[in-house]
C-alpha cells in the first residue's frame, strides 16, 4: 500500500519569517508522523529557508511552478536548477490559476513537466474542469484532453515520477467541494487512463491526489476513497492546525487501510 501524500501549497500567502514560523508549528505538530508524506510548497522567496527549517524532518519541500528552460533571458521565471539548489523535490505544474491567470497552454505545461523530470524533480501535475465544463457533461473530456497533450508522450518510467492531482476548478477557493464519489468517479477514470497507456503495474503505483476546498471537515472522507492517494491543500495549509489535521486524518486512513490502491 502506498502512503497517501499531503502537499500544502502556500500560494502567494507569506513572507520569509511567517513562513518558516508556520513550518515550525507543523513540525511540532507532526513530529511523531511517519505513514504519511508531506510536502510544503511555499513562495519562491521562502524556499531557501523553508528548506533549512524542514532539514531535520521527512517533510518534502515543493516549488508552485517553473519554467521549461535551465537558464536563459527569461525575466521573472525560475529554472529547474534553481528548485533543485534551493532544496525542491516536487514542483506543482498545470494549475488551474496559473492555466486561467497566466493562459498557460497545455503544451507548455508538457514542456515544463518534462523538464523537471530531466532535472529528477517530481511534477505534481494538475488537470481538472471548469463549472460550466461540468454542468455540460464535459469534465472527462476536458480531462482526457489534458492528460493526453500534458503527459501522453511520456514513457513508463517517466510517468512513474509524475503525481496527478485532479483540481475541479469549480471547487477551488469557492468553499465548494467535490463529493468524495464525484472525485472517486475522476480520479478511478484517470487511473483507468493509466492503465490503458502504460499497464496496471504503473498505473497502480502513481499517486493521484485531490485539490479543491480540502479542509479537515471533509479530509478523511476524501481520503477513504481508494483512488485517492492524497490532497493538495490550498488554504487550509496557510494554518497549522488546519494542516495538522488534515495530515493526521489521512495517516488514520492509511493505517486503517483504506486507501486500496
Amino acid at each position: 500500500m502506498k502512503k497517501l501524500l499531503i502537499a500544502g501549497n502556500w500560494k502567494m500567502f507569506k513572507t520569509i519569517s511567517e513562513g518558516v514560523q508556520l513550518v515550525n508549528i507543523i513540525k511540532a505538530g507532526l513530529h511523531r508522523i511517519t505513514t504519511c508524506d508531506i510536502a510544503i510548497c511555499p513562495p519562491f522567496t521562502a524556499l531557501s529557508a523553508i528548506n533549512e527549517a524542514l532539514r531535520d524532518t521527512k517533510m518534502e519541500l515543493g516549488a508552485q511552478d517553473m519554467y521549461c528552460e535551465t537558464e536563459g533571458a527569461f525575466t521573472g521565471e525560475i529554472s529547474p536548477l534553481m528548485l533543485k539548489d534551493a532544496g525542491c523535490r516536487y514542483v506543482i505544474l498545470g494549475h488551474s490559476e496559473r492555466r486561467q491567470l497566466f493562459h498557460e497552454t497545455n503544451e507548455l505545461i508538457h514542456r515544463k513537466i518534462a523538464t523537471a523530470l530531466k532535472y529528477n524533480l517530481s511534477p505534481i501535475v494538475c488537470v481538472g474542469e471548469t463549472l460550466e465544463q461540468r454542468e455540460a457533461r464535459q469534465a472527462f473530456e476536458v480531462v482526457k484532453n489534458q492528460f493526453d497533450h500534458c503527459l501522453g508522450s511520456l514513457n513508463a518510467d517517466e510517468i512513474d515520477r509524475v503525481v496527478l492531482a485532479y483540481e475541479p476548478v469549480w471547487a477551488i477557493g469557492t468553499g465548494k467541494t467535490a463529493t468524495p464519489e464525484q472525485a472517486e468517479q475522476m480520479h478511478s477514470y484517470l487511473r483507468r487512463l493509466l492503465n490503458e497507456k502504460y499497464g496496471n503495474l504503473v498505473a497502480g503505483r502513481i499517486k493521484i491526489l485531490y485539490g479543491g476546498s480540502v479542509k479537515p471537515s471533509n479530509s478523511a472522507q476524501l481520503m477513504s476513497k481508494p483512488n485517492l492517494n492524497g490532497a493538495l491543500v490550498g488554504g487550509a495549509s496557510l494554518k497549522a492546525e488546519s494542516f495538522i489535521q488534515i495530515v493526521t486524518n489521512a495517516c488514520e486512513q492509511t493505517f486503517s487501510g483504506s486507501s486500496k490502491s
